[in-house]
């Protein structure tokens, strides 16, 4: 099954045309058939000789309404190429024509209409002649052409087999299991409820499948599928399709919205793509210019950010991101075309590199140009690799989510990106193809355990009299998901290259050193502490004489051993009352507080101080009014 659409100038008789073919008049609104005129999207369907089903989107020609005609020509196989030969190449001719050649529709027919109409072979040959110097250098460049009339036949039974000779080259739709539906048009049938029709993409969808319908995330599931009014319980990818919906009401549904399985898409408000500004536009491209963003059958203003260039002129092509007002569902690979919003004018169009553009380029930067340059090149490896640059770090379900290729082929790609080492994998592989995994390369996984240890020295640098930085401080700078943040810390420790004590990480060579004038002051307290070492002074008194930082640096450093709030001891002096204690309990079987001040002469603010600290650190334990030896047991 194949889908194609209409285009051409208002009145040259497309709709007619589709009628003549399938017996189904593509105006359905009330004031189509009163003014004769298409307005919005038509739909039909055929059966070509050979047996080849057949879809058709019919659009509207008049330029107030070429912006439905957009939403009518994304995702078709062919298009209908209409063109009245009483008057042969016409404005909307040409504009519609800028669309299709934009959007590289890949096949295509000229149809020459009304020849009913015209009784001089040589006007016939003119307007043929003008119809090829017209679609020179586009896409419809070889198209062919065949002249007929809707109204008396002629020329139908070769449309058709022309038709049906151009699908035989259309290789059929590829099904990568992640189906998305753009909604052409929403409606209500009684006794059915909600009901959307779209051309399916990507994917197939069945008969009781839960459904998502984003950008708002609405869930449902499917109640029925049909394919030109007949029911299915599959529908493959390529084909027209409408989808009755349970548990969601028309009113909360709009064309350009897009109905596909759970988790598979997320909506975005910024891509990176490639943009060709049509020839002929007069209007010159800006920085920051606000433009219509049009993409299957979604429409959205957005703001158009010019990358490596100032100003985009007709004919010419760049790197662009546009930041779009509301979320849009999109993927690498998508067409897409822009318009002026006012007064209207089709600017141009391209293809989008990049479905969720991590965040604002810097313009001017050769390494974004570059990647941007290898995503259009179309390599896989070079498509993933940059996909994973581009984001620094990714999961793997996202990276499945949003790449346009088969998942086979980027699941065997980027198993030879592991192996190779150009990419690097964080986390455990599951059960579902390795998705709880975070996916970097392994210059940015170098890159970023440099900027770890960068941030634990400049660390350093701020605050040289402490010993490192908090671990979880660490964390919220770096500003990476928690298990990306583990595996390069981890790594780091792992060779040696930081060290952590007490959640504290310092670099290896780190050592607290004081300045001259602060020197002097640590040895005059020091000198205190000396002359009465088990009496010392308070640590009130130590912050007094050389500072609060200078005196939790003798304590980081190991000088110093704190037990309380406002007692501290010397390091040497501490381990001998500690050796002192563990000597009596195994001499007496427990010492008490008053043993311990009688055995250092001090007073029972110190010994209450230290024991209480020996207790805390399940040296001792308190029994009763005495001290024992903490036992695991």
């Amino acid at each position: 099954m194949f889908v194609i659409g209409t285009a051409g100038h208002v009145d040259h008789g497309k709709s007619t045309l589709v009628e003549a073919l399938t017996g189904i008049h593509p105006d359905r609104l009330k004031e189509e058939k009163l003014r004769e005129m298409t307005i919005d999207l038509g739909f039909a369907w055929m059966e070509l000789p050979g047996g080849v089903e057949v879809g058709i989107v019919d659009v509207p020609g008049h330029r107030d309404f070429i912006e439905n005609m957009l939403a009518g020509v994304g995702g078709i196989d062919a298009v209908l190429f209409v063109i009245a030969a009483d008057e042969g190449v016409m404005p909307q001719t040409r504009e519609h024509l800028l669309i299709l050649d934009i959007l590289q529709i890949p096949r295509g027919i000229i149809v020459l209409t009304k020849i009913d109409l015209i009784e001089d072979p040589e006007w016939l040959a003119l307007v043929e002649q003008d119809i090829r110097q017209t679609v020179a250098n586009t896409c419809l460049a070889s198209a062919p052409i065949v002249p007929v009339s809707a109204r008396t036949g002629v020329g139908l039974t070769e449309l058709k087999q022309t038709l049906a000779t151009c699908l035989k080259e259309t290789p059929p739709k590829v099904d990568l299991g992640r189906p998305r539906l753009p909604v052409d048009r929403v409606f209500s049938l009684t006794g059915f409820g909600t009901v959307v029709t779209g051309t399916l993409q990507d994917g197939s969808f069945r008969v009781g499948d839960e459904i998502e319908v984003l950008p708002r995330g609405l869930k449902g599931r499917i109640r029925g599928l049909q394919t030109h009014k007949h029911k299915e319980e599959i529908v493959r990818p390529g084909r027209r399709t409408a989808i009755n919906i349970s548990g969601i009401n028309t009113e909360q549904i709009h064309r350009g919205d897009v109905v596909s399985k759970p988790g598979l898409y997320s909506p975005t408000q910024r891509v990176a793509a490639v943009l060709k500004v049509a020839g002929g536009v007069e209007t010159v491209l800006q920085h920051n210019m606000e433009v219509k963003f049009f993409q299957s059958t979604r429409e959205v203003v957005g703001r158009l950010r010019l990358l490596g260039s100032d100003q985009l002129k007709a004919g010419e092509e760049g790197w662009v991101q546009i930041e779009f007002w509301q979320p849009v569902v999109v993927v690498e690979g998508d067409h897409y075309i822009l318009r002026r919003p006012s007064p209207p004018e089709t600017l141009g169009g391209g293809v989008i590199l990049e479905a969720h553009s991590p965040r604002r380029y810097k313009r001017f930067v050769p390494e974004v140009l570059e990647g941007l340059k290898r995503l259009s090149a179309g390599n896989p490896q070079q498509i993933i690799v940059q996909m994973i640059q581009q984001a620094r770090f990714i999961t793997e379900k996202e990276l499945y989510q949003t790449i346009r290729l088969d998942t086979q082929l980027v699941v065997e790609v980027l198993q030879k990106l592991l192996e190779s080492n150009r990419v690097v994998a964080i986390g455990e592989e599951s059960s579902q193809s390795g998705i709880n995994r975070w996916l970097t390369t392994r210059t940015i996984f170098d890159r970023e355990q440099e900027r770890l240890i960068d941030l634990v020295r400049e660390f350093h640098q701020q605050s040289p009299l402490k010993r490192g930085i908090p671990r979880e401080a660490l964390k919220n700078r770096a500003g990476l998901p928690p298990k990306v943040f583990q595996a390069l810390y981890q790594g780091l420790l792992d060779e040696q290259r930081l060290v952590e004590e007490n959640l504290v990480v310092r670099l290896p060579q780190h050592t607290i050193r004081f300045s001259p004038p602060q020197e002097r002051l640590v040895n005059q307290l020091m000198s205190q502490f000396s002359v009465s070492p088990y009496s010392p002074p308070s640590v009130r008194d130590g912050c007094a004489l050389v500072g609060d930082e200078v005196f939790q640096a003798l304590v980081d450093r190991g000088d110093l051993i704190q037990v309380s709030a406002d007692v501290a001891f010397r390091a040497d002096t501490f381990q001998e009352m500690l050796d002192e204690v563990k000597r009596l309990i195994q001499q007496q079987g427990s010492v008490t507080v008053a043993q311990f001040r009688d055995r250092f002469s001090t007073s029972r603010k110190y010994a209450l101080a230290f024991l209480e600290y020996l207790d805390q650190s399940r040296i001792t334990v308190r029994d009763g009014d005495v001290r024992k030896l903490f036992s695991s047991e």
